[in-house]
């Protein structure tokens, strides 16, 4: 299995987050992406390639370019504004406000973002956007024939939507990738998000399409991140109703569980008949994750793998959480293996 990868998530390394009151070390942190590459590495995966660079145009495929202007540039007009810290939101257009663009920085910060989890530091573009080519990079290998590709994204991306960012994700490498299969040709494409949390924003953008099937299973938005999507009765709407499935699980599930809840995301997609299949690959749900509540042990990644592989489609994997760094190599690794058959 061919791995993508970029030394310029490192670029990327945010000072702290607000936790349950209090500011405390991200976690998300470089050393994710590290634990995964030596794991990759310490099971000869497979060869590890550096990612081409494609430009912006595929990225503005599935981002406003007014979104990418400002996230772009947003770190050299903090920088001359004198600060030094990260950049992070303090006001947004809540239900009792307008949504209209603010001319000043702080105003189009909180207009681009959804909560104060996604800081901006000096290397955040940068880094995101070669994230980005990495997922382009091994959705070009798999639209050229390869039958796997595994993206070790960092940051990740599956919170993204359009023009928002959030959840430590600024750029969304599922979704963009997806769109580079439809505009080579594909017709349809189905997303399996088995992170911890929903994938709020890769759901917002596909939501009203049937060329992308969105499959999610993750901790109730009744009491887990992002709260505010992911329920069951969301299904898509317009052209996309029926093509939107989320399956929301209980604090605490452990494998017996969500293995059923997988079987039920694959059934949809095999009934589907994607020409591709892009997995959403976070690992948070590991009974030692710090931020999540479920309950699953190592060993079952290797069954998640084994049921993703009997859809018998072209697959491409793209990294998105896991915060036990720790294991975090181990999990991710053990899914591609299963999916290998080893």
């Amino acid at each position: 299995m061919l791995t993508i990868y970029s030394d310029d998530h490192r670029l990327h390394h945010g000072r702290c987050e607000l936790i349950d009151g209090e500011l405390k070390p991200c976690f998300e942190m470089p050393s994710r992406a590290d634990h995964v590459l030596q794991r990759v590495k310490d099971r000869h995966l497979g060869e590890v390639r550096e990612p081409e660079d494609f430009g912006r145009a595929p990225i503005e495929r599935v981002h406003s370019k007014a979104y990418l202007d400002f996230f772009a540039s947003a770190w050299s007009r903090w920088a001359a504004e004198g600060h030094t810290a990260d950049l992070l939101p303090y006001t947004w257009p809540a239900r009792t406000l307008r949504s209209t663009l603010p001319t000043t920085l702080h105003g189009q910060l909180g207009y681009y973002s959804f909560d104060a989890g996604a800081p901006i530091t000096a290397g955040t573009w940068q880094a995101a956007y070669s994230s980005a080519q990495v997922a382009l990079t091994a959705q070009r290998l798999v639209a050229g024939g390869e039958r796997v590709a595994f993206a070790l994204c960092r940051p990740p991306g599956h919170h993204a939507a359009a023009d928002v960012m959030g959840g430590y994700c600024y750029l969304n490498n599922a979704a963009i990738a997806a769109q580079a299969f439809l505009d080579q040709g594909a017709k349809r494409v189905a997303i399996l998000d088995v992170d911890y949390h929903h994938g709020n924003g890769t759901q917002a953008i596909f939501y009203d399409r049937s060329d992308v099937l969105f499959a999610s299973i993750h901790g109730d938005p009744s009491f887990e991140f992002p709260f505010f999507l992911g329920h069951a009765d969301e299904t898509g709407a317009g052209a996309g109703e029926g093509f939107n499935l989320n399956l929301p699980l209980p604090a605490g599930s452990p494998w017996s569980v969500w293995g059923a809840a997988l079987d039920t995301a694959c059934e949809r997609i095999a009934g589907y008949d994607a020409d591709v299949v892009l997995v959403s690959l976070g690992v948070d749900t590991f009974k030692a994750d710090p931020i999540s509540q479920f309950k699953l042990e190592s060993a079952d990644y290797l069954l998640m793998g084994q049921r993703i592989a009997r859809l018998g489609k072209p697959t491409l994997f793209v990294m998105e959480g896991g915060y036990a760094v720790a294991e975090i190599g181990i999990n991710a690794v053990n899914v591609l293996e299963g999916f290998e058959g080893r």
